[in-house]
């Protein structure tokens, strides 16, 4: 019996014109497919290789809900697998991948998660007691500086100190030059991959994985000879972590899966803080909404109480609805024939659920293009319909902690600080490696919050 395959229409652009688009303008890119295609629409390869968008909440149902042995996801992360190692969750696939989720899962979630609130609330008191007042300060710097103390103490457990300062000076190196227009495109060409030594792009990106990684194997050879001392840092939960089988996660695991969360951690987190701020500075109503929930608290709150603030939330919802930081999902390839929505897809097809397209659907979402907090207190959505950290068994591990982090920051700056912008013109999402940021040039002025530095501080 012949089986007939239908694909959604879609453009027919030559392979080098669409990725350059794909590159420069990313929303550009699938918004302008999507005006004319609809939900569902097709980017058209050579032979069978095809690759087809869905947005449409009933196609992100289908796929997410989708038995994982329909598809084929290892990989999702691109050209992510000379960074993160063979033996990432990002990577792997099927039981491996399965089985890495569980044993990674638990220090994300409940009292070990709330207990790093303390943590993330001194790095940001730190971070932010060296801006000036009334003097202009890269935002998205101090938040990254933020992001990647929280990722070195939390995860790797290390304070400060030599190692501290080695290990984040050449990590900011590193993810900072891989976020660079000239490297964003080394993701999608193979042959800018190539080492012409150390003087070349990509012999300056193999040189500071190699200092990277001869750091963190002395930092885990180093943790495993402290074992019994009940830290609570991820890295030592890890160590102490035992597969169904009884035995541990290898040295080469860990390192895979340290660097899996830095890159996934360090750098989503402080373009969702720095989105944050560039809406409280453009939308003054918002922020003094914010500012009154939080002085509900009175001074010093407890963490757990800060997270559970419902318009604070709001606000990040809002945040990552908007411009999601990863414009898509992991694709999946069909392993076997499958339909969506009526469509017939063969073996070898990709399927990429858009995150961004989902995010600005009219009928969901009225006025998408409007940063508008009050609709996630007016309606709880599907994770069909909001989904900014992916969906199914691809679903971000550290969701929870993310929020949790972008929350307890948001609240400590926002109780001493008031953040101005320098430039009030409106500013859109440009690509950073695989995630889609800022512009890195954005200045705020901070001057002191005014409720706050009235109330009286008990001595």
């Amino acid at each position: 019996m012949t089986v007939t395959y239908n694909l959604p229409d879609g453009p027919k652009l030559p392979r080098y014109l669409r990725i350059v688009k794909f590159i420069t303008q990313p929303l550009k890119y699938v918004e302008d497919f999507a005006q004319v295609y609809g939900d569902n629409f097709t980017i058209w390869n050579r032979g069978d290789k095809h690759i087809v968008y869905f947005s449409h909440p009933q196609a992100l149902e289908q796929i997410f809900s989708a038995h994982p042995s329909c598809f084929r996801s290892g990989g999702g992360g691109g050209g992510l697998g000379f960074l993160l190692g063979d033996n990432s969750v990002i990577i792997l696939d099927g039981d491996r991948h399965q089985r890495q989720r569980q044993l990674l899962t638990p220090p994300f979630h409940g009292e070990r998660m709330r207990a790093y609130g303390e943590t993330i609330r001194k790095i940001t008191q730190q971070v932010s007691n060296e801006w000036t007042i009334g003097k202009p300060f890269n935002i998205r710097a101090s938040m990254q500086e933020i992001t990647m103390r929280v990722i070195l103490r939390v995860v790797f457990g290390v304070d400060e100190g030599p190692v501290f300062r080695e290990l984040g000076r050449l990590l900011t190196s590193l993810l900072d030059f891989m976020g660079s227009p000239l490297m964003s495109s080394a993701f999608f060409f193979s042959f800018m991959q190539k080492d012409l030594g150390a003087w070349s792009p990509w012999g300056r990106v193999v040189r500071l994985l190699q200092q990277i990684d001869q750091l963190i194997y002395s930092l885990i050879k180093e943790r495993r000879a402290e074992s019994g001392q009940h830290r609570q840092d991820i890295l030592s939960l890890l160590i102490s972590a035992r597969y169904d089988n009884g035995e541990g996660m290898s040295d080469v695991e860990l390192r895979d899966e340290l660097m899996t969360m830095l890159v996934a951690g360090h750098e989503t987190t402080a373009s969702a803080l720095t989105w944050a701020f560039y809406w409280l500075g453009q939308l003054p109503e918002v922020r003094e909404k914010l500012q009154g929930e939080l002085e509900t608290l009175g001074v010093h709150p407890e963490p757990s109480s800060i997270a559970k603030l419902p318009y604070l939330t709001a606000v990040c919802q809002e945040t990552l609805r908007i411009y999601p930081i990863v414009a898509n999902g992991f694709p999946r390839v069909v392993k076997t024939p499958v339909e969506i929505m009526g469509y017939k897809l063969p073996a070898g097809t990709a399927i990429v659920p858009s995150i961004y397209l989902a995010h600005h659907r009219e009928e969901v979402y009225q006025q998408p293009q409007q940063f508008k907090p009050e609709r996630f207190l007016e309606k709880q959505f599907s994770p069909y319909e909001y989904l900014p950290f992916g969906g199914g068994n691809r679903r971000c591990i550290g969701l929870a902690f993310a929020q949790y982090e972008m929350k307890i920051a948001l609240a400590t700056i926002l109780s001493e600080f008031q953040l101005s912008l320098v430039n009030k013109r409106p500013v859109y999402p440009v690509r950073r490696g695989l995630t889609l940021a800022a512009p890195a040039g954005m200045q705020m002025i901070p001057t002191v919050q005014v409720t706050r530095a009235s109330t009286p501080v008990n001595v």
